[in-house]
């Protein structure tokens, strides 16, 4: 039988560096932008995550065993620079180790520069500073000067909107400023003009590599596509001044492919409009309402933020995207408000949101979110896609929905083989994550393939948290698929 697969698919899981190493922000440890956090108590101390720093063969065995050839790993700008200025030589030397690992068992080593920290010494508030993006430029020239030869595959920062967001919007982040909406577009602004730079470097050392920034997929345009959007504006003959009437018209075609809002969501999509720093009317190429929201006069003075649009269109590559790579979860923005007070897996919770546990799974959505993302025939990747349940103090409890990681994985590989049916360009998919980690201050979320006992030692379970056979199934999906075996796919049933 024939793959169901193109020939260049990888499937994979995917892992950062703070999350699974350890050995950060305590005495005499590299100290990254959370120290603060966790040193005060506002969030649960990182400790030795899962050990990975010195157990990461271990590891990739568990992904190699399942069948993957591509693994997602961090390197953490803390950890190779603890002051500025200092290169630890020893670190980067095992970090190029690592990726030398995956490469040994098969698996293509997808490198990420920056996933949601940063050294220390930077400031809670780096990505608000005018020089941010050439500071990261540096950072990436001494990542690919090492990794160049071992690596091809690259992610520069991870979740542009969600660090964004989470440091300005909602205060889950930090610095925890909620509600500095003028911060949140300056820093998205820098962080999309740091891709394009570290674009730059890659490819100026590695012409034939594939570089991507990864969004978290979201229902709102302003919160997700818009970024790629203008990463593509140039490619695609759009001038500058015509930029506002480019984005409007993207919009509507992003909402275009996805499913009907709530009447709720629609005001959430009407008030980001509003607010939007490109395209901020209803109009489209005809050029009504294509100047700057509201949120963009509180950042700029009445401007478009103009950073990112100043790299883009100064640098020598014309298109600073070579793969579309999205992490999907549940993308509707509204399922994300919940009452205070709300049952929730083990009790009630009073945060005004839904908890990572409670996230509702939504495969069906999935095959639309690789259709919408695709443009002018550029590969996609998943680059992350997982559920989670919750661990709390060593008690694992299921799922409110019943939901298990085994049907999560076969329902959400049926949704990607339907988009590779309808033409859809997708190259990859990586499951979040291969065990559980530290999921930005607590160990409560769990989403590993493989469980891990924190309360005997980091044993590594054969099962994941709920005692399924989650890396069994994943190893039964990714056999069955490329052996062009689509029942696999089916119920057990």
């Amino acid at each position: 039988m024939n793959s169901l697969l193109p020939e260049d698919f990888h499937f994979g899981v995917a892992m950062s560096g703070y999350q699974v190493e350890g050995g950060f922000n305590g005495p005499g440890e590299p100290a990254n932008n959370w120290c603060w956090w966790e040193r005060a108590g506002r969030v649960e101390p990182s400790g030795i995550a899962v050990d990975f720093w010195n157990r990461a063969e271990e590891y990739l065995d568990l992904a190699a065993g399942m069948g993957c050839d591509m693994v997602r790993l961090g390197i953490e700008w803390a950890r190779v620079e603890p002051a500025e200025g200092q290169i630890d030589a020893e670190a980067l030397a095992r970090y190029a180790a690592i990726v030398d690992a995956c490469t040994e068992r098969g698996m293509a080593p997808l490198v990420t520069l920056h996933h949601f920290t940063h050294p220390a010494w930077l400031g809670e508030d780096f990505w608000l500073r005018p020089d941010s993006a050439e500071r990261f430029a540096t950072w990436a020239e001494i990542v690919v000067d090492m990794m160049a030869p071992r690596c091809r595959h690259w992610v520069t920062l991870n979740e542009i909107n969600i660090v964004s967001m989470g440091s300005y919007l909602f205060g889950v982040m930090p610095p925890g400023r909620r509600g500095a909406v003028g911060d949140m577009v300056v820093a998205a602004d820098n962080m999309l003009s740091a891709h394009v730079r570290a674009y730059e470097v890659i490819h100026d050392r590695q012409p034939d590599a594939l570089v991507t920034t990864n969004n978290a997929s979201a229902s709102v345009y302003e919160l997700d596509r818009l970024l790629v959007d203008l990463l593509f504006a140039r490619s695609a003959g759009v001038d500058r001044a015509d930029i506002g009437s480019w984005i409007a018209d993207r919009r509507q075609a992003w909402y275009a492919e996805l499913a009907p809002p709530s009447a709720f969501e629609t005001l959430v999509r009407a008030a980001t409009r509003a607010g939007s720093p490109y395209g901020s009317g209803p109009g489209g190429s005809s050029g009504r309402g294509v100047g700057a929201g509201w949120i963009s006069r509180l950042a700029n003075g009445g401007q478009a933020p103009s950073r990112s649009l100043d790299a883009i269109y100064a640098s020598p590559y014309q298109r600073t995207l070579d793969v579309v790579g999205f992490d999907y979860y549940d993308p509707v923005a509204t399922h994300h408000v919940r009452f205070p007070g709300h049952r929730t897996a083990g009790g009630r919770s009073w945060f005004p949101g839904r908890m990572l546990w409670d996230d509702a799974p939504y495969p069906e959505g999935l095959t639309a979110y690789c259709r919408a993302n695709a443009f002018d025939g550029i590969g996609l990747w998943v680059v992350e896609n997982g559920m989670c349940n919750r661990v709390r103090n060593g008690r694992s409890y299921d799922r409110m929905d019943g939901w298990t990681r085994p049907r999560y994985l076969r329902e959400n590989m049926a949704a990607v083989v339907r988009a590779i049916d309808a033409g859809w360009p997708v190259q990859g998919y990586l499951h979040w994550s291969l065990v559980d980690n530290y999921e930005w201050g607590s160990y409560e979320p769990r989403f590993g393939i493989h469980g891990v006992d924190r309360e005997r030692g980091l044993a590594i379970l054969g099962t994941d948290a709920m005692g399924e056979d989650s890396a069994g199934e994943y190893r039964r999906l990714i056999e069955g698929l490329r052996s062009g075996d689509r029942s696999v796919l089916d119920p057990p049933w």
